[in-house]
């Protein structure tokens, strides 16, 4: 097969140049060029044509089919959820998360599973035949109609695939991925786009399921181009510590199911198995009622999932008082303590202030405002809260407490769960009773601040 052409083509102006150079002639940009393979005009259309899945003709939305596509179940009830539902053929789904975390051990399970009912084809340029082997014996994984590839040219992978017509693609990992039009290292901007382009082309052709795995880099973000996110169809991110038991499947973007969907796994001997009520895993708190500590309702995706979150409150012997958080976000933190000073009259200019979401979880949403505030004056002033209570609600800079989404479903699921009260927005008060807990509703800090001291 014939090389294509290369040309390097500006970021910032679009202009092409024939070789690379440290400075754009055209725009003056400095390190703008980044190399790509010139598509000539007659294998333009060839090369893209049906990327979509679908023929190049003009429709109105009364002759679009809108019969729903089914999906390929996982097998694995929690992956299902993340995913909307489970896999849609001709999706491209790219799998995120830290070195270790589990990437190739839940795709080895899942692949092993759906290969005794489709055709599956798992690409592996990391590890050998030998190595993919093994972890399916110790995992106890019947893998015996799965069908395994060691390559990571992408002609070689597509001229393998159009040979075994799979069902299901996995190719780990799209860092390690090069084709031979190129000749940057694999790995590289260009590398990973081109290679990724063309393994997205193929399975919307050919209506096939694809799973790429990518690295990711110190912080936290997928490595390689940012391009690569816009091209696949969902993006999930494995979160949680390698030394943890507990891991955590996030979908931060999916255009088959909800954004922000979580799935809860438990790394055992025998690979990753699902937690099916996450809420009793994150509410492991101690029998004796502690200070600083208070039960929320988060909502993740398309259901509500109940976190401790706690909070230590001491004097700083520093100029700068500390205020550190995990599994928060540390600017909302200040922010808080500024109206807590303000509109709440409790001041911690000279406090050390740690707050902590256990279990690992990330809770990125409003409704933990209230519950984190709760948590700081049960620290501050050493007032143990009710174990049977939960708090939820966003707090506004004039100190109002703000109203969120699917209140009345967070309630039940707290009730589910035993417990009894819950200080909640004005906003939120459900219009019928929820049989098995009372509900204090506030609508300013300052009421909440007082409803915590009479609490007992």
């Amino acid at each position: 097969m014939a090389k294509a052409k290369i040309q390097f083509v500006c970021n910032s102006c679009g202009a092409a140049h024939p070789k690379w150079a440290g400075q754009c002639s055209d725009c003056g940009e400095w390190n703008s060029l980044v190399e790509q393979a010139q598509v000539t005009k007659s294998s333009r259309s060839e090369r893209f044509a049906g990327y979509a899945g679908d023929s190049s003709r003009v429709r109105t939305m009364s002759e679009v089919d809108l019969q729903e596509v089914p999906r390929v179940g996982t097998q694995l009830a929690e992956l299902d959820r993340v995913l909307g539902g489970g896999l849609v053929p001709g999706s491209v789904v790219l799998l995120g998360g830290d070195p270790g975390i589990g990437k190739s051990t839940i795709l080895l399970q899942t692949t092993c599973l759906l290969s005794q009912q489709y055709k599956t084809l798992y690409v592996t340029g990391e590890e050998s035949l030998q190595q993919v082997t093994m972890r399916a014996h110790r995992l106890g994984l019947n893998g015996d109609s799965l069908k395994l590839l060691t390559e990571t040219q992408v002609e070689s992978i597509l001229a393998q695939a159009k040979i075994e017509q799979p069902k299901i693609l996995v190719v780990d990992s799209i860092q390690t991925i090069y084709t031979e039009q190129l000749q940057s290292a694999p790995g590289g901007v260009a590398q990973v786009r081109e290679s990724a382009a063309v393994l997205v082309r193929y399975a919307k052709q050919n209506n096939v399921a694809l799973f790429m795995v990518g690295h990711v880099t110190k912080d936290g973000a997928l490595a390689g181009p940012r391009v690569l996110e816009h091209m696949v169809d969902a993006v999930l991110y494995f979160e949680g510590e390698r030394d943890g038991r507990y891991r955590i499947l996030r979908a931060v973007k999916n255009r088959f199911g909800a954004v922000n969907e979580l799935g809860v796994f438990a790394m055992t001997e025998q690979g990753l198995k699902e937690v099916s009520n996450p809420s009793a895993i994150f509410l492991s708190r101690f029998e004796q009622r502690v200070s600083g500590s208070v039960v929320m309702v988060t909502w993740e995706g398309s259901r509500p999932i109940l976190v401790e979150v706690q909070a230590l409150v001491d004097e700083s012997h520093l100029g700068n008082p500390r205020r550190v958080t995990v599994g928060l976000e540390q600017n909302r933190l200040a922010m808080l303590l500024a109206v807590l000073s303000r509109h709440g009259g409790v001041a911690t200019y000279d406090q050390d202030v740690f707050v902590n979401v256990v279990g690992g979880v990330r809770v990125m949403e409003t409704s933990a405002d209230l519950a984190l505030v709760c948590a700081v004056i049960s620290s501050l002033k050493s007032q143990p809260l009710p174990q049977d209570l939960i708090a939820f609600g966003e707090v506004g800079l004039a100190g109002e407490i703000r109203p969120v989404p699917n209140g009345q479903e967070r309630l039940k699921e707290a009730a589910k769960h035993g417990f009894k009260r819950a200080i909640i927005p004005e906003a939120n008060r459900p219009k019928q009773k929820i049989e098995g807990i009372e509900v204090l509703a506030v609508k300013r800090l300052d009421q909440a601040i007082s409803l915590l001291r009479e609490l007992d």
